[in-house]
């Protein structure tokens, strides 16, 4: 299909700011490969790592979830995949999605398989890959008024407080998929974000492979900053960077890779004069725009994500 019409996007990521993302992208192109971080070692996917040496499925279900078919078909299937249970007993708090994942891995599918199976269940537009082709962890090391400390796990690094000052995988550089690095070869675009920046992006550009991809590919690359910079915002995980500081880290763990486009949200410019000129220094152009679900809310509204990206992209919806 003509790529002017129906481009090919790259959505990297992980959780709940992905599915965002790839919720508003799949109203403009069929496209889409959505790559996703695989580190989660909390709720439900830190408990099923516990008992199988399988990839967490948690980030990997809701991005499928996001690119089910907009039929009858795949709604439903998608609403079971999220179901959790509710119980006093072990299942407590398990997606289904998540249980039927690991079953699959668990007979010893390759978990590329396991992944396109559950995509046609759901009748999925698009590709859902993990960012590489083993189970990760990620370790951090923080500076505070009591000097330097380290933790280990997705979970703790997103909620951790203080100045990063490393971060890294383990085990470090694993190999990426080689389907994902020929997808982002291919591609016309490239989102990054939002997301937990420490647990969510950045790892992306720790997988060295990968960040050659992304520094080599002709694709234009577009930033979603988040919504929780502020350090009273009412987040789940750590908040309290700036627009800048998010960028200035993405600069450190990616030097040499170029940005197209950086999409922030009109209530979280900060020092926009610093954010306007960082932008420009990366190649790059601001784009300022309510994309907040509603006042105060932490979470990206998908039709408002959808109008700035389609207008960046140059694209109509594509039925």
């Amino acid at each position: 299909m003509n790529s002017e019409i129906n481009p090919r996007v790259i959505c990297l990521g992980g959780g709940h700011g992905l599915a965002a993302t790839l919720s508003a992208v799949r109203k403009i192109t069929s496209e889409i490969t959505a790559i996703v971080t695989v580190a989660d070692n909390g709720g439900s996917s830190g408990r099923l790592r516990q008992e199988f040496p399988i990839f967490p499925p948690g980030d990997l279900r809701m991005a499928l979830a996001a690119l089910c078919a907009d039929d009858q078909w795949g709604r439903s299937w998608a609403d079971i995949l999220q179901y959790r249970f509710t119980s006093n007993g072990p299942l407590n708090g398990h997606a289904v999605g998540n249980l039927l994942l690991a079953a699959l891995w668990d007979r010893d599918e390759d978990p590329v398989e396991g992944l396109n199976r559950v995509s046609d269940l759901l009748k999925v537009v698009g590709k859902v890959l993990p960012m590489a082709s083993v189970p990760l962890d990620i370790e951090a090391t923080f500076e505070n008024p009591r000097g330097l400390y380290s933790v280990r796990g997705q979970v703790e690094v997103a909620t951790a407080q203080g100045k990063l000052k490393s971060l890294h995988l383990v085990p470090e550089n694993p190999k990426a998929l080689p389907i994902a690095l020929q997808a982002i070869h291919e591609a016309n675009w490239i989102t990054v974000g939002p997301g937990s920046w420490f647990s969510s992006v950045l790892p992306h550009f720790l997988v060295q492979e990968q960040l050659i991809a992304l520094e080599q590919t002709r694709a234009k690359k577009i930033i979603i900053l988040n919504l929780d910079s502020h350090p009273n915002a009412q987040a789940d995980e750590f908040a309290g960077y700036t627009p800048v500081q998010h960028l200035e880290m993405l600069r450190e763990y990616a030097p040499d890779m170029k940005i197209d486009h950086v999409l922030v949200d009109q209530f979280e410019l900060g020092d926009s004069q610093r954010l306007q000129l960082l932008v420009e220094s990366f190649g790059g152009v601001l784009h300022v725009a309510d994309l907040r679900q509603s006042p105060g809310s932490l979470h990206h509204d998908v039709e408002k994500l959808f109008s700035v990206l389609s207008h960046i992209m140059g694209q109509t919806l594509v039925g």
